[in-house]
């Protein structure tokens, strides 16, 4: 019995034990191809359809603390964004979730309402849509910090991923994975608390942030504001500045693409200034987020590329990725130019 079998009936199973008295006719596979997790669509005797994501990366409690957090954000927002996110599926009163375990495999299930998708933007931007974007994510974070006082608790910190990262390299299988690179994996750990405690981070408040954002992933309504957002796989409660340098990718002269890398440029990118400053004119930057951006890549770098590349992405895109980070990405961190954001912004 192959894997892809074996996803499939752990989907159907968990169905049985959400509610069994609608039956699936039929389940697609509709994950990313870059991606290790699974997205499923599932069409119902009734007619209706069901979203269901499977993940068996990390932990059974940090996959239910996230959808816990992404579900109440969903039913917490308020409007223009109380459709933007889509809503898990409840049973009595509470999130359901669902998780297989074997011998080999621990997975876990939660589904979702469809969601509704209108216009997506092109690869490369215009100025306006630029502009348009940066205000559109200001208002939505303005949104999202109203709320954040009556979101479920979260253990998930950045320093918390941090030192788990350098747990695996004092065990045998880290120090494998990890061989060659071990000493430089401790000292930029080490300057990134060094530069979070310099810029005082850990007192900013935390609001949901979904860190990766691409054109693939998110729509506009015929106004050119939020319309709605799929694939939480990054969510995480922490500084708003963590989703800045994937907006800054949208932003760049090269636009979104297929074949990637994570180079720092984008950050530096006119373009990017543009959109900060209008940003900025709704929910003003301090002078410290600015210097941030820098740390909230290298964050990125050591935690969604080094620590957990192989379980994000597939093998091919894994290895490229992590080598071109020893190589290019983190001896290069050091050509982020803060003071050119921040005359921008006259900070």
């Amino acid at each position: 019995m192959n894997k892809q079998l074996n996803f499939n009936e752990i989907v159907l199973e968990a169905w049985k034990q959400y509610d069994s008295s609608r039956e699936v006719i039929s389940i697609n596979d509709i994950s990313a191809r870059v991606s290790t997790n699974h997205v499923f669509k599932l069409k119902l005797e009734t007619g209706g359809v069901i979203i269901a994501k499977l993940s068996y990366f990390g932990t059974y409690k940090n996959f239910l603390e996230d959808h816990s957090l992404v579900n109440s954000m969903s039913i917490n927002l308020t409007d223009p964004y109380n459709e933007f996110i889509s809503r898990s599926l409840t049973k009595g009163h509470e999130l359901f979730t669902y998780q297989h375990k074997d011998a080999i495999l621990d997975a876990w299930v939660v589904f979702y309402n469809p969601i509704k998708i209108r216009k997506m933007l092109p690869k490369v931007l215009s100025k306006s849509q630029i502009k348009n974007l940066g205000t559109e994510l200001a208002k939505f974070h303005k949104a999202s910090y109203q709320i954040r006082n009556i979101l479920p608790s979260w253990s998930k910190t950045l320093r918390s991923d941090l030192d788990h990262l350098l747990s695996i390299t004092e065990t045998e299988d880290g120090q494998y994975e990890h061989r060659g690179n071990i000493d430089t994996i401790k000292s930029q750990i080490a300057l990134f608390h060094k530069n979070l405690d310099d810029l005082g981070a850990d007192e900013w408040p935390s609001i949901p942030v979904f860190v990766d954002w691409n054109i693939g992933n998110f729509s506009l309504d015929r106004n050119n504001r939020f319309y709605s957002r799929w694939d939480y796989d990054w969510f995480r409660m922490s500084s708003r500045i963590m989703d800045f340098y994937f907006f800054s990718r949208v932003c760049s002269t090269i636009g979104d693409r297929e074949e990637f890398s994570y180079l720092i440029d984008p950050l530096n990118e006119n373009r990017f200034i543009l959109f900060l400053k209008e940003y900025h004119k709704v929910y003003p930057l301090t002078r410290n987020e600015v210097l941030f951006m820098k740390e909230a890549y290298r964050f990125f770098i050591l935690n969604y590329v080094i620590k957990d590349g192989r379980y994000f992405f597939h093998e091919v895109y894994a290895t490229k990725l992590q080598r071109e980070a020893y190589e290019i990405y983190l001896p290069q961190i050091d050509q982020f130019d803060a003071e050119k954001i921040l005359s921008a912004l006259e900070l």
